[in-house]
């Protein structure tokens, strides 16, 4: 499977390295491209956002005419999407930020850097449904105010972290700065059809600076 990272700012080879690790540790046919121009998007079987600054992003996105691309893809043909911190400000419905303009990927509304600025950025163990603790890594994260009709997986004191609405997944934490790859492989177990992961604890791979 071939699984596009959108390239332009942000925790591209993080999430990178965490897909080619399931790829050599697991035997699994992985193959990555960053996608910087829309022909990039040509065949891909899961789409992911990174974490970063979502403005950035966005309007690069915008630019490059990646955009309304992804937003086709994923409502349109249902391909799996995964979005983290800046990605799942992207993929929401809305953004409280007149900078961004959420995609509607997730029926999410969204507060942008509500936890606060870098100083704020902590790490902290969650609960996720289905995969039991998980070492999440808070960097200037957003709230997800209201999960609208997405089903959510996680809380970190009482507010949702981890939605889940079909073959779309968004999280306000960053999965791909730790060793643990439960999360990147329950995406790409909802490529392949699926979406269960076993459980298990792994160590962090980075701090927060």
């Amino acid at each position: 499977m071939k699984i596009g990272i959108i390239g332009f700012q942000g925790d591209v080879e993080e999430h990178v390295d965490m897909f080619m690790n399931i790829s050599t540790e697991k035997n699994r046919d992985v193959s990555l491209v960053k996608i910087r121009r829309k022909e990039d998007l040509k065949g891909v079987s899961g789409i992911v956002i990174p974490g970063g600054e979502s403005t950035t992003i966005y309007k690069l996105t915008k630019e490059y005419e990646i955009y309304d691309e992804v937003k086709r893809m994923v409502l349109e043909n249902d391909v799996p999407f995964m979005g983290t911190c800046a990605g799942l400000i992207l993929s929401s419905s809305d953004t409280a930020d007149e900078r961004v303009t959420g995609m509607g990927i997730l029926d999410v509304e969204i507060n942008r850097n509500a936890y606060g600025r870098q100083a704020q950025s902590f790490i902290k163990d969650i609960n996720i449904e289905g995969m039991g603790k998980f070492t999440a890594v808070f960097i200037r994260a957003p709230i997800i105010r209201d999960p609208g009709s997405c089903k959510v997986m996680a809380y970190d004191v009482g507010n949702p972290v981890m939605v889940r609405s079909g073959k779309r997944i968004g999280l306000t934490f960053h999965p791909e700065l730790t060793h643990d790859l439960r999360i990147h492989e329950y995406f790409l177990n909802i490529v392949e059809g699926g979406g269960s992961v076993s459980n298990g604890s792994y160590e962090i791979k980075v701090g927060v600076s």
